[in-house]
């Protein structure tokens, strides 16, 4: 506030020379400037200022320098950039055993024991367990049953990944890959809500299935991971079925597809759908024991193993064991269903028209191509209560 002062005792003010000069009286002492104070104290207050534009102008000086040869140094960072990342490819490449894939403008994606290239490497050496993919128009959409823990996600991850790492020009973790160019991979993997939008877990997976049907080609390669799982079951088996229905039929997709899920059911599609096939994660069973093998296999999976799975994740015994209970319960309820379904007895007069004949009409009506995912689903829900009628 008072800037440079010399402060003097009020005992010893009567022995000051002549030129200071009176600041500031406290209590027990005088505040005094002088002529020489005070031009330092201009320099000293104002040498910020004065380093600021000193400082500004050497700075100006530095830019005009490097604009002059702006275009040399652009060239030179791009070069070493493609250096730098060019290096690191071939260094994972060396190190973990990656294998130069074919890449070509084809339909066909083919990989021969390929690996994920991040869960490989916290492994140890050897104990990943290497797996095939193929797609192609032939067999676009390979749905992928299984276990918890067995390896499904992975699976389909470790298929992106490889595609990717060929289209960037990077070796890939495999023992031979061909991959056709695709012009996007969209993923729809994991389970998360978006709280500050208000959105839920299965509101927001079905945004992002929504803008993948909506904006995928022929050309792209789509990864879904559970679709439906965050809804009521036969919800989200619904949905599961006619999101890869859309898929397959719809012109203008029948885009490479892999579709990871626990609906059994919807192994039954590649009977009527021809670019679907089934695989599943190989398990093999030791009495009331389960080993996941981690190997994709051709055809469907017909159990869950999810007990199995909360045993292995620490669950108390009892939990585990009224788990089984119940399970055995359900599973004989839906038998003595089905056994009930199948004798019933048949009807002694037989109907003029034959049943569920207005229901097959109304399907073949249909113009799926032009439906959006959303208007087939509510079609879905009104020709499923013409069927309920119908019983």
């Amino acid at each position: 506030v008072f800037g440079y002062y010399i402060e003097v005792s009020k005992s010893q003010t009567a022995n000051l020379p002549d030129d200071y000069i009176r600041r500031q009286t406290l209590t027990n002492a005088e505040r005094y400037i002088v002529p020489e104070l005070k031009e330092y104290e201009s320099i000293a207050l104002n040498a910020r200022e004065r380093l600021a534009e000193a400082e500004e102008e050497v700075y100006r000086r530095v830019c005009a320098q490097v604009a002059e040869s702006a275009g040399l140094i652009a060239r030179s960072s791009f070069a070493i950039a493609q250096v730098d990342v060019f290096a690191g490819l071939a260094q994972a490449a060396v190190d973990n055993g990656y294998v130069r894939p074919v890449v070509d403008e084809g339909p066909v994606i083919r990989i021969r024991d390929g690996r994920h290239p991040v869960v490989e490497g916290v492994l140890p050496t050897g104990r990943y367990v290497p797996n095939d993919v193929e797609l192609s128009r032939d067999a676009r959409v390979l749905v992928i049953t299984g276990p918890n823990m067995a390896g499904k996600s992975t699976y389909i991850r470790q298929a992106a990944l490889i595609t990717l790492l060929a289209q960037i020009g990077s070796f890939v973790p495999a023992a031979e890959a061909h991959i056709g160019l695709v012009d996007r991979i969209f993923t729809r993997v994991g389970l998360q809500d978006d709280l500050a939008t208000g959105q839920s877990t299965f509101m927001v997976e079905m945004v992002e299935t929504a803008a993948i049907l909506n904006q995928a080609t022929p050309r792209s390669l789509v990864i879904l991971d559970e679709i439906g799982r965050g809804t009521s079951t036969y919800d989200g088996l619904s949905i599961a079925r006619s999101v890869i229905e859309h898929i397959h039929n719809d012109p203008r997709l029948g885009c490479k597809t892999l579709f990871a899920t626990h609906y059994h059911e919807l192994t039954q599609l590649a009977s009527s759908l021809p670019g679907v096939r089934n695989f599943s994660v190989a398990v093999a069973e030791e009495g009331s024991d389960v080993v996941f093998l981690h190997r994709i296999v051709p055809g469907g999976a017909d159990k869950s193993y999810g007990v199995h799975v909360a045993r292995l994740a620490g669950m108390p015994p009892g939990v585990v064991n009224r788990a089984w209970e119940v399970l055995d319960d359900l599973e004989s309820q839906r038998e003595t269903g089905r056994k009930r379904v199948s004798r019933r007895a048949p009807s002694q007069q037989l109907s003029l028209f034959v049943p569920g004949m207005e229901l097959a009409d109304a399907v073949r009506s249909l113009d799926v191509s032009s439906m959006t995912p959303l208007e087939a689903l509510n079609k879905l829900y009104e020709l499923q209560e013409q069927a309920k009628s119908l019983d």
